[in-house]
């Protein structure tokens, strides 16, 4: 029996990850895997703009200014953060990608995803703020860096970690990073 062909196409459709090629923040093309975690077809997101992958607008406005600001030097950039599925359902991915001109990084670049929820569960009602304080918050970040990176002041970020710990039942920041990771 001969194996089927084996080619850049082939790979780019069958990758383990989601995967998306992008120009503008538009997705030009995506693999089975991206649109089996978002549950969605081709024709939903091919040509659309990342803005319906994200829980609000805000936050797809303020990751891809996160996303300038925190590009390395060869293009890339990687985060975990919460997404939305096409229908309705929030879940924790990360996202790596990069930018084919780091000093042009929404022109085109390529980007895989990998679902976490099977690791990660969201169960807690989070703002958005919340969500990306609390993504930061997993990355090991102290208030102070977390408050540079989204441009508030580490008082703010200390307020929002005292309501995620509130939520969560969380004595101390390593438990509320313990029952952020655990679900």
């Amino acid at each position: 029996m001969t194996p089927p062909a084996f080619d850049y196409r082939t790979a780019f459709d069958l990758a383990p990850v989601g995967l998306v090629l992008s120009r503008q923040r538009l997705m030009t093309d995506c693999n089975g895997e991206l649109l089996a975690i978002f549950r969605a077809t081709r024709e939903q997101l091919v040509g659309r703009s990342f803005e319906v992958l994200y829980p609000s607008a805000d936050e797809f406005q303020r990751t891809g200014e996160r996303i300038v600001a925190r590009l390395d030097e060869n293009g890339r950039y990687a985060d975990d953060r919460v997404m939305k599925r096409l229908d309705g359902e929030l879940f924790w991915c990360h996202v790596s990608g990069r930018a084919l001109d780091p000093g042009a990084p929404h022109a085109a670049g390529i980007w895989a995803f990998e679902d976490l929820s099977s690791r990660r569960a969201l169960k807690l009602d989070f703002t958005p703020r919340e969500r990306e304080i609390a993504a930061l918050l997993i990355e090991g970040l102290t208030s102070k860096l977390v408050g540079r990176r989204l441009a508030i002041s580490p008082r703010t970020v200390d307020v929002y970690r005292a309501r995620l710990m509130r939520k969560t039942g969380a004595a101390t920041t390593a438990e509320l990073v313990h029952r952020l990771l655990s679900g």
